[in-house]
């Protein structure tokens, strides 16, 4: 029976979940964070995409990528990071075969309400997760970028964000302060079940 087709949809943002295969491990070193964030900074560039957030835990990662006019370029962009990555720690560890589940996961997001709440979500990732206390202790998402501690040249700023404040200071402030806040059970329930049923946010 033929898989059914991913709801994907142009110039929405869309939260990205890929796993693991087994919810076994896929980054074992900094240096292969390194090299799947330069692959993602690679083809933002090739596909014109933009990225509002990203984070990379040990056996999986979190995107938030706006595909612009072609949305098939998600799929182009997870097979081309899924592709990559497995070859590079295949050759590294002498094994062979996709390190990742067979589809990543997906949903669009249509209000900006959803979407800064989203891009909280995946930045507090680390935290909820008990690896640090707090985001800006965790150097693998997209945290410190947004909330103005460094730069991150492949990292767009989304609109929701952008909506905060119209100084870029103020806008960053704005979002530390609504960082210290946890979720609330509700938000967590949505954002995870839209990206399982591949649902609209």
């Amino acid at each position: 029976m033929p898989r059914s087709l991913r709801l994907a949809i142009a110039r929405l943002p869309h939260h990205i979940v890929q796993r693991g295969h087994s919810r076994d491990a896929v980054f074992f070193s900094d240096a292969d964070c390194v090299d799947y964030l330069g692959t993602l900074a690679e083809f933002r560039v090739a596909l014109g995409l933009r990225v509002y957030a990203y984070c990379l835990m040990t056996n999986h990662v979190h995107l938030l990528v706006d595909p612009r006019d072609d949305p098939r370029s998600l799929s182009v962009l997870m097979r081309r990071l899924a592709g990559r990555h497995s070859r590079r720690l295949n050759a590294l560890r002498g094994s062979s075969g996709s390190l990742w589940e067979g589809r990543f996961k997906c949903s669009p997001i249509d209000t900006d309400r959803y979407l800064l709440t989203c891009g909280r979500y995946i930045d507090l990732n680390p935290v909820r997760a008990r690896l640090v206390n707090t985001p800006q202790a965790y150097r693998w998402s997209s945290y410190r970028a947004r909330a103005g501690l460094c730069e991150c040249p492949f990292l767009d700023l989304d609109p929701s964000l952008e909506a905060l404040a119209t100084l870029p200071g103020d806008r960053q402030d704005a979002y530390r302060r609504l960082a210290t806040t946890p979720l609330t059970i509700a938000e967590l329930d949505l954002l995870r079940g839209a990206a399982n049923r591949n649902q609209l946010t």
